[in-house]
């Protein structure tokens, strides 16, 4: 077992939290890669990320907000030449999938000395159990510019699965790309089925317009949020994920966790408590 440190940027989201957990879990020694851990970490200050390299052993690279975002890729430039300098074994970088500004990031990572496994992901299916999706959940209407796309939504848990492997196990896992998907294909009609079934909620799909979801994000989160993420959705949206990949097969020797079975495990977690 390794003794150095592994890093977790991003050990408070979604797979980073899972991530921190499990590798606490099988007795690894964790340092958590976020702004008010023991020892911060801030994308946005450079003189940050050398102490938070010091001394480990792999890393755990997620950008926040995500990489489509002006400035990510020379962050992750950056950061992967300190990397490199400093010794680091391996980045794990989890990415998205048919996504121009991930495939770039994945590109800098590639040729950055360092040794490295890419987590090439798709829709998470937590968006709607602990991300921004859960508020329509609850509300009954899911309201997404993806008309009648399928999408192979992936269970946040396998994604962390196969980084911990990849951060643990440096005999396997090097210089691979992992496609990370569920097991089929849903529309997201089918999957506000499954969502309403677990959760006893009348959940149903709204198709929008990219300019509708621009509006709605622009409320939310101002002209600039609304542009980033809309652009992401014109990306990934498009059906150019309608397919399956084998990366949880490859990396962990299992199937992917289904949608239907995370829906149920949520609901029965109290993602989407029931109104008295």
């Amino acid at each position: 077992m390794q003794t150095q440190p592994i890093l977790v940027i991003g050990a408070t989201g979604k797979t980073g939290r899972r991530i921190v957990r499990t590798l606490t879990d099988q007795g690894y020694s964790v340092r958590p890669g976020t702004r008010s851990a023991p020892i911060p970490f801030d994308w946005d200050n450079p003189d940050s990320w050398a102490p938070a390299l010091d001394g480990i052993s792999t890393a755990f690279v997620s950008y926040f907000p995500d990489l489509a975002f002006p400035g990510a890729a020379e962050k992750i430039e950056g950061l992967s030449a300190l990397a490199k300098d400093m010794g680091v074994a391996r980045l794990v970088l989890l990415s998205g999938r048919g996504e121009t500004h991930a495939k770039r990031c994945e590109d800098i990572v590639r040729a950055s000395g360092v040794d490295f496994t890419l987590v090439r992901c798709a829709w998470f299916a937590q968006n709607f159990s602990e991300g921004y999706l859960r508020d329509p959940v609850l509300a009954g209407v899911i309201a997404l510019p993806a008309g009648d796309v399928q999408e192979p939504i992936v269970d946040v848990d396998d994604i962390a699965d196969v980084a911990v492997a990849a951060l643990t196990d440096l005999d396997r896992h090097s210089g691979e790309l992992y496609e990370i998907t569920g097991p089929r294909l849903l529309h997201f009609s089918e999957a506000a089925a499954e969502l309403a079934a677990a959760s006893g909620y009348p959940v149903r799909y709204q198709p929008i317009t990219l300019a509708q979801f621009h509006a709605a994000m622009t409320e939310i989160g101002g002209a600039f949020i609304a542009d980033v993420f809309t652009h992401v959705c014109e990306e990934a949206l498009d059906g150019r994920n309608a397919w399956l990949g084998d990366g949880v097969q490859r990396a962990l020797g299992r199937p992917p966790r289904d949608f239907a079975a995370f829906a149920r495990r949520a609901a029965m977690s109290g993602a989407w408590p029931v109104a008295a």
